[in-house]
């Protein structure tokens, strides 16, 4: 009751920037995956706050789905899941011990790499639901001798419940043999596991990239993330990538601005003197920068589509990011305080796409995404 109050007094404070999460599009792309594995399980991966799109709004848009579970990284974003999402919860991520102890044991299941985090759930004797992750090839983590591991935990293995086995692909996003060779190997896995009498139900190799070019049935499986958010990561000589471009991105992100300054010609722009005017120009300030997710790489590179109300046109950032403000170059355009610009465009074609922004400055779209700020108000549209 008190805190039903509280709330009712919190003053209702919107800020300048907000990020528009298109719920549609998320829908068109779940079902466009799922029918490209209509048997198998689709595990949304809602790590990083969702890839930036807000782990608590993602949640609200797939509990109308007839997805089961969601995959996250840890024990925080496990919460946010169990108060917002009716779905069950993978967690792929390692985490100390002593956080375990924490979670929701009947919704959630875990990844298992080693030997120790096994013995330590096993002390539990609630007989908790596990996914095996066997190193396939990616060497980065995971099961290396998966024989040896199943003997090691034969005492204890009755406490426990193996309901999947999975690991990570390394690159496949690209034509290489060393998919195939993972393939293979986490196969052999899989068989070692039903000679003990195990059969996992969720059987997950497959990750965004793996939905497309995986073909055996025996993938009950796949944890998709970047796909699920409308980005498509194949490059355009591969065979995939005109089937990936069916997917939709979903977020938008824009700002206000909030400074117009009248330039004369030969003035210089924000910090370090970077950016130096050729004519008598306008610049425009907005609230966002390298804290709320703006890398400063775009500095003097990056442009953004300004909506004013004579004409929307893209103006180019003028001089450094800095770390909560970023200039445009509005040249002789008409401007006003309060005109919304847009800084991440849902349309993959436009000059500030996230696909364009990452390739400006020699990076991923993973990279543009999960570095926006998780407390840029979010909305679902």
């Amino acid at each position: 009751m008190i805190e039903t109050l509280r709330k009712l007094k919190r003053p209702k404070y919107k800020t300048f920037n907000k990020i528009q999460i298109i719920r549609k599009n998320i829908l068109s792309n779940l079902e466009y995956l799922q029918g490209l594995q209509k048997n198998a399980e689709i595990i949304p991966v809602l790590k990083s706050n969702a890839y930036g799109h807000g782990l608590k709004e993602m949640c609200q848009i797939l509990n109308k789905t007839r997805v089961k579970m969601v995959a996250v990284d840890s024990f925080p974003e496990a919460q946010i899941v169990y108060k917002f999402s009716t779905k069950k919860v993978l967690i792929i991520g390692e985490m100390p011990k002593d956080v375990y102890k924490y979670c929701d044991f009947k919704r959630t299941e875990f990844c298992i790499y080693n030997l120790e985090t096994f013995k330590h759930l096993s002390k539990f004797n609630k007989k908790i639901k596990i996914h095996l992750f066997v190193n396939s090839g990616m060497n980065r983590e995971g099961i290396q001798d998966l024989e040896l591991f199943l003997k090691n935990i034969e005492q204890d293995l009755k406490k426990m419940e193996i309901t999947g086995i999975c690991s990570h692909f390394a690159s496949a996003d690209e034509e290489s043999k060393l998919n195939k060779e993972q393939e293979e190997k986490f196969l052999k896995d899989l068989e070692i596991l039903k000679s003990k009498n195990i059969n996992p139900k969720y059987v997950h190799l497959g990750n965004s990239a793996g939905i497309f070019i995986l073909k055996n049935e025996i993938f009950s499986a796949f944890r998709v993330g970047i796909s699920l958010y409308g980005y498509n990561i194949f490059p355009k000589n591969h065979p995939s990538f005109i089937k990936s471009k069916k997917l939709k991105p979903a977020l938008q992100l824009s700002s206000k601005i909030t400074s117009i300054q009248k330039i004369k010609a030969g003035e210089k722009v924000s910090y370090n003197e970077k950016f130096k005017t050729e004519k008598n120009t306008t610049i425009a300030t907005i609230p966002f920068g390298y804290y709320e997710g703006l890398d400063r790489r775009l500095s003097n590179k990056a442009e953004f589509l300004v909506k004013s109300a004579h004409k929307d046109f893209y103006a180019k950032i003028a001089g450094r990011v800095c770390m909560n403000l970023v200039s445009i170059d509005c040249s002789n355009n008409k401007i006003k305080i309060g005109d919304e610009v847009e800084i991440i465009s849902p349309n993959k074609n436009t000059e500030n796409s996230v696909q364009n922004l990452a390739k400006k400055i020699g990076t991923i779209p993973y990279e543009v995404l999960v570095k926006l700020q998780g407390n840029i108000r979010r909305e679902i549209i």
